[in-house]
């Protein structure tokens, strides 16, 4: 949507729900950063806050189509977040359905620095990734004892369109020989429902706020397999390990921290079935990473090369643990990028709490 339909359609959506007075001018400002959505900031007299619209198309090269629905699963995900962590999650004031729209907290960029852009510079801090583990692992405890979290994160339509077919499958028609291995994975997935799963923990959706970290962007949300959030998280740390050769070792620190924080919340099945899960995913996502229908922006074509090289190896071979993957690549990673520090595993294991 752009011109000015969309933003005649904010302002009746605000005016509607009582957050504007028909004798103020809103001044809408497009956001950028998202495939799949748009997004405004609303400056209004004294007050800002930001309106969120899903896309049926979403913004990448390959087609991708999606259900707007997912924009009422953001808004459920972030009401129920908002129980269990409510700083760490942006605080929504209205949903319309037929409008497709939503308000919620607008965050400062200056208060609020996003993850990503912090590791793309190079500030790679461990502490991050313990305090993202011990959020996303408290968000799964709690759905997993709610009651109503599967009937009304009943979104299996939802997170296929929007994980399993642009991850899994796509990557499988790209990787023919390993097809039946990612199929298996797919429906081990599918078939798994434990908790409410965020869908998109990526650290482009995690800002660094002054009360830890901020998750935003859960229009996957669906009561389904926690491993899937685990897995997505730890990929992006494995991945920009191939592009910050000189942080290797923080990095490494960093995905044993958000392993070992999340590790302390389960409590809704044994940690070594969810965990022997994430193994199994980790290779999956770092090859759709690359072969998937939503590839990173930042790998160059060697450094793509070199992810394919090593999530293919560890697919075609028997899945060790979750460790042993995070060891092997970082090792791998470290050992391949001559003049860079080789990181000493069993050291920083001592260091880990």
């Amino acid at each position: 949507m752009s011109g000015a339909e969309p933003e005649a359609r904010v302002q009746d959506f605000l005016l509607r729900h009582g957050l504007m007075r028909p004798s103020e001018t809103a001044i809408l400002t497009p956001l950028t950063g998202g495939v799949s959505s748009d997004l405004w900031q609303v400056d209004l007299p004294g007050r800002t806050l930001c309106v969120k619209g899903a896309l049926a198309q979403l913004k990448v090269a390959q087609e991708w189509l999606a259900p707007t629905s997912r924009n009422r699963v953001e808004y459920e995900w972030l009401l129920f977040a908002g129980t269990v962590a409510p700083t760490q999650v942006p605080q929504v004031f209205a949903y319309d359905e037929q409008a497709g729209l939503f308000a919620m907290q607008f965050l400062p960029p200056k208060d609020y620095p996003v993850w990503k852009a912090q590791l793309l510079g190079g500030h790679v801090d461990p502490a991050v990734a313990h305090a993202v583990g011990d959020l996303v692992g408290r968000l799964h405890a709690a759905s997993a004892k709610n009651p109503s979290a599967q009937g009304t994160f009943a979104t299996d339509d939802n997170f296929y369109a929007l994980r399993i077919e642009p991850y899994f499958r796509v990557t499988a028609r790209a990787n023919p020989d390993l097809a039946d291995r990612i199929e298996g994975l797919a429906a081990v997935t599918a078939g798994t429902h434990l908790a409410v799963v965020h869908g998109d923990v990526s650290p482009k959706n995690i800002l660094l706020g002054p009360h830890g970290p901020v998750l935003l962007d859960a229009e996957c949300g669906w009561f389904g397999d926690p491993a899937f959030d685990l897995a997505f998280c730890l990929n992006h740390l494995l991945l920009k390990a191939i592009i910050l050769p000189d942080h290797t070792e923080r990095l490494y620190r960093s995905a044993r921290l958000l392993l070992d924080s999340y590790a302390r919340h389960i409590d809704w099945e044994l940690p070594a079935d969810l965990m022997g899960r994430v193994a199994a995913l980790v290779p999956l996502l770092a090859l759709a990473r690359v072969d998937g229908a939503s590839p990173v922006e930042y790998l160059s074509p060697p450094q793509r090369d070199q992810v394919r090289a090593l999530a293919r190896d560890l697919m075609s071979r028997p899945t060790g643990t979750i460790e042993a993957i995070v060891d092997g690549w970082m090792l791998t990673v470290s050992a391949a990028t001559a003049g860079t520090t080789q990181i000493n595993t069993a050291q920083i294991k001592e260091q880990t709490p």
